[in-house]
């Protein structure tokens, strides 16, 4: 299958035009897909290159950007250079202004924004290429099965998988650890069983593990915090026993950012025979993810935090495990023949996506990932380790703000407190200067308790993010307190 042939910057201002699609779908390869290999322009240090333009430019004009020969992305097989002013290119909700100003999106740990080459694989799948799947014997059918079970194996290379067949698709992080809860907690939990958590959790990785744990009389044991908001190790070991079934835990924290030792609280957990789920869901867009030496039992991802749609994510489960686990919803496409007498199942992991699936936000994720694997993932983590960096410094300038956990180890995720202003009014005040951040409790109240607040303010930093825009963020803090 071929991809579509785009040029950049079609908005805004611009009418959207689907490019064809050549056979309606986007490939699979990451390096040889046009679609999502970025322009690349000469790349200096990227912590500290200048952004070419400002942020408020208009976006080249299409007729105008066909002049401008692509420069090769990077040799054969080989990701392009990064720097942050590459990257946004590719973004065309960055362009735009709010109240005024030009957007700064600082609610990452949210959702990210799109490319441009996700926004038109969309349109092209639903204007040329739209069908149901696995169940048709016709060209548009057989094409969009293609392009499914593609997304499919580009999540497995991605996550390090040792095939396809260990990734089940579904809505997002929450909706997998729900699944593993009820499918492989409802079978291997029983009375007296210990589910850990760490208090850093989001509330996705507590409430279905409280759930379940109600049913089968099991008990949720949360793993303290120190006060950087790493998770306290020497407690961690003390909890293990071997009544431990499971460990969950996240990645990175939407909250702390905090970066656990997965791959060691997982060695550890394997001793006592307990099975580990992984949350990558703040994770998978910040670092290079690899499940195989993580050894973990289940890894968990939503595809929004990826710069893909909504309403798609993944699970990926070691393959013994995932044979034996049973349905956890019936219906079409998870069965092999059905009768009132007697029903046989597809095989893993189709056996676990009962209904039509989310082709298009499959189709979707697949264009994000060869968006994203088309860049060098270490300079991408190396580039936001420095912008976080500069964020801290900046941000220690702010008469009154204080800023949440110290973990060497973390993403660039900023979550702070202002003294004298609730973090709504924060996120209003910074909203009016263009400035997008989150304020609430972030699903993570035993987090916060850790601290001894209720809600806090929080900016979470992605790939396109700039100094500038930081101390956009700092200049705007720096007047909120001067005008009171």
């Amino acid at each position: 299958m071929t991809t579509p042939d785009v040029t950049r910057s079609l908005w805004p201002g611009t009418a959207v035009t689907p490019t064809p699609l050549a056979g309606g779908l986007p490939s699979a390869d990451p390096v040889s897909a046009p679609v999502n290999t970025p322009v690349t322009a000469p790349v200096t240090d990227p912590v500290s290159a200048p952004i070419t333009a400002p942020v408020s430019a208009p976006v080249t004009a299409p007729e105008a950007q066909a002049t401008q020969p692509a420069q090769p992305a990077g040799l054969p097989g080989q990701p392009a250079a990064f720097s942050p002013e590459l990257a946004r290119r590719d973004f065309p909700i960055l362009h735009r202004t709010v109240n005024g100003h030009p957007l700064v999106w600082l609610d990452n740990g949210a959702t990210t924004q799109k490319p441009r080459q996700v926004i038109e694989t969309l349109a092209s799948f639903y204007g040329s290429a739209n069908s149901n799947i696995h169940r048709g014997a016709h060209t548009m059918a057989r094409e969009a099965t293609e392009a499914y079970e593609a997304g499919r194996a580009a999540v497995a290379r991605f996550l390090g998988a040792p095939s396809p067949d260990d990734i089940v698709f579904v809505r997002g992080t929450t909706e997998a650890i729900n699944l593993v809860a009820q499918s492989w907690g409802r079978a291997n939990l029983g009375p007296g069983d210990d589910i850990l958590v760490p208090v850093l959790e989001h509330h996705s990785n507590i409430v279905p593990w409280q759930l379940i744990a109600k049913e089968t009389r099991a008990r949720v044991v949360p793993v303290p915090l120190q006060p950087d908001g790493q998770i306290d190790l020497n407690a961690y070991a003390d909890l293990l026993s071997m009544r431990t079934q499971l460990v969950a835990i996240s990645h990175a924290s939407n909250v702390l950012g905090t970066v656990p030792p997965v791959r060691e609280m997982t060695a550890l957990a394997h001793r006592y025979g307990a099975k580990v789920l992984v949350d990558g869901a703040q994770a998978v867009a910040h670092f290079p993810v690899d499940v195989q030496d993580l050894d973990a039992d289940f890894y968990v991802f939503s595809g929004h935090k990826l710069f893909a749609p909504t309403g798609i994510g993944a699970l990926y489960a070691k393959p013994e495990i995932l044979r034996n686990m049973a349905p956890w919803q019936g219906g079409g496409n998870m069965i092999e023949s059905v009768d009132f007498t007697r029903t046989t199942y597809a095989p893993v992991p189709h056996l676990l996506e009962a209904g039509t699936g989310h082709i298009s936000g499959v189709v979707g994720l697949l264009s994000a990932l060869n968006w994203l694997t088309s860049f060098d993932r270490d300079a991408i983590a190396a580039y936001e380790t420095s912008l976080m960096a500069h964020a801290q410094q900046a941000l220690s300038t702010v008469p009154g703000l204080e800023l949440l956990g110290s973990a060497p180890d973390r993403i660039a995720v900023l979550t702070f407190t202002l003294a004298g202003h609730d973090p709504t009014e924060i996120a209003d005040w910074l909203d009016r200067d263009g400035i997008a951040i989150r304020a609430g409790h972030h699903c993570a109240q035993p987090a916060l308790a850790h601290y001894g607040l209720q809600s806090a303010a929080r900016a979470s930093l992605a790939l396109y993010n700039t100094p500038e825009e930081v101390d956009k963020l700092v200049a705007s803090l720096h007047a909120l307190q001067q005008a009171t």
